[in-house]
This record gives structure tokens, C-alpha cells and sequence, in this order.
């Protein structure tokens, strides 16, 4: 067994790539119309074609409903949250902000209500702890992980 990719229905094809291409940097890898295959993992396919697929064809699906998203990590968390405040069709989750263990996140909703998360990697929060002056074993429990696992980011 190999998981191969997470699928999204959505109601725009042509749409939902733009929006993925713009915000996120996804590449089409394999285009079959009513299904598109983007780089990272993810598929995109017309609502009326996978509701066909599921045999669910007289029922209604329901879009933004919270109950999972596709997870995303940046670099540099900073430069893309703005790059966000400047794309006017970006409707918040919540904006940026700082998790317990150091690591900055944003959510939001791509055109269909699926969550995204864009989150820091975590070698840059260990980098950033690093930087402010916190040892390898302060950083390790301000992030509740392994001293190990500090050296392995920064090695």
C-alpha cells in the first residue's frame, strides 16, 4: 500500500488551479480536464465528476466544513502572510499567529471553504530561537521537543 495524494472536489477547475498556482506555487503535474494532478500532492476534481465517481449524485456536499485541511510549510512565514493581506479574495481561518511551541501559522480558506494551513517550518522557529539567544536547551523545552531534535534542525 502507498498513499498517493489527497483529492479536493471543487466547484471550478480552471479557478481552484489559478488559486493554487497564485497563492501557493503548485505546478499542474498531470491535466485529464475533469481531474488535475498539482505538484505536492494534491488533486483537484469538478464537484459533478467526483459526486459521479462516489455514487452520491442526488446529495448535496458541504463545503467549509472544518473538519481537516491541507497543510503547507513556508520559510519565510512572514513574507508569505503579507503576500496574503495583498490577494483581496483570501477569507481568513485567522490571520498569523504564534502557537505555543513557537511555530507561526496562518489559515484560510481556498475558493471551495477547504482549510489551508500555512505554518513555519520548524527549522526556521529552531533558527529563530537560535538567533534571539536561547540555548539549544532552552529552545528544545520553549518548543517541548528533544535536544536532539534542536541539533538535528540545526545541523
Amino acid at each position: 500500500m502507498k498513499y498517493t495524494c489527497t483529492l479536493i472536489a471543487v466547484r471550478n477547475i480552471e479557478k481552484a488551479m489559478q488559486f493554487y498556482h497564485d497563492v501557493l506555487g503548485l505546478e499542474v503535474v498531470a491535466d485529464f480536464g475533469a481531474n488535475v494532478t498539482l505538484t505536492g500532492g494534491i488533486a483537484l476534481q469538478t464537484i459533478d465528476t467526483w459526486k459521479d465517481f462516489i455514487h452520491k449524485q442526488d446529495e448535496e456536499i458541504v463545503f467549509k466544513n472544518n473538519v481537516c485541511e491541507l497543510y503547507f510549510e513556508e520559510d519565510d512565514i512572514e513574507s508569505f502572510a503579507e503576500k496574503l493581506k495583498n490577494i483581496k479574495s483570501i477569507e481568513y481561518v485567522h490571520p498569523l499567529f504564534e502557537h505555543s511551541w513557537g511555530q507561526r501559522v496562518v489559515r484560510f480558506y481556498d475558493l471551495d471553504k477547504h482549510v489551508i494551513e500555512v505554518g513555519e517550518n520548524t527549522i526556521m522557529v529552531v533558527k529563530r530561537f537560535i538567533n534571539t539567544g536561547l540555548s539549544i536547551e532552552e529552545t528544545a523545552i520553549r518548543m517541548d521537543v528533544s535536544v536532539d531534535y534542536v541539533r538535528s534542525c540545526l545541523a
